[in-house]
């Protein structure tokens, strides 16, 4: 029989890890497998490998890969930030989705001023040339079906280069830093 990394001869991540041999019902085989030891060590060091075997032995079969992905996740996590974990990490996104709400909000807000013909576009920032007013009524609004297409207006300010930066000023669209596109 040819050896390979998945071979039945080759130990689990755990059983490697643990220095045991790894038996045909190991419990930990089919969930840490010799390619991926590192989603072994994070969870060991975070659970404790006597933890994690209670734990899956208390769980019904088609359970435990699920189980096994949450913790390793959770002991990834833990690993990168010790005190937050992946709470850390949902926190970041949820204010994010808050911060792209406005924007979006904002955004919207100028679209519903502009069709109205109601849109007094904002302050020109420093080093950027005012828009005539005048070229924006020229021309009626053409809106699309598209989130990537080029809008048949001008777009009443400027759009800046890092627009997608986490460390852009959040939900001020008319500040410069958070930047829209519309």
């Amino acid at each position: 029989m040819a050896s390979s990394s998945s071979s039945y001869n080759s130990p689990c991540a755990a059983c490697k890890f643990l220095r045991r041999k790894c038996l045909p019902g190991c419990i930990f085989a089919p969930y840490f497998p010799p390619e991926e030891p590192q989603k072994f060590i994070n969870v060991h060091k975070i659970f404790g490998a006597s933890n994690v075997t209670k734990l899956l032995n208390e769980l019904l079969p088609h359970q435990r890969e699920d189980a096994v992905n949450s913790l390793a996740y959770e002991a990834e996590a833990r690993v990168r930030d010790p005190v937050y974990g992946c709470v850390g990490a949902i926190s970041f996104l949820q204010r994010q989705v808050e911060r792209l709400q406005k924007e979006l909000d904002a955004a919207n807000a100028d679209l519903i001023r502009y069709a109205c013909n109601e849109y007094t576009p904002p302050l020109p920032l420093p080093g950027t040339q005012a828009i005539n007013m005048a070229a924006f009524r020229q021309r009626p609004v053409e809106f699309s079906r598209g989130f990537h297409q080029t809008p048949s207006f001008p777009i009443p300010y400027s759009i800046p280069n890092n627009w997608n930066d986490q460390n852009s000023s959040a939900g001020n669209i008319h500040g410069g830093g958070g930047g829209a596109s519309i």
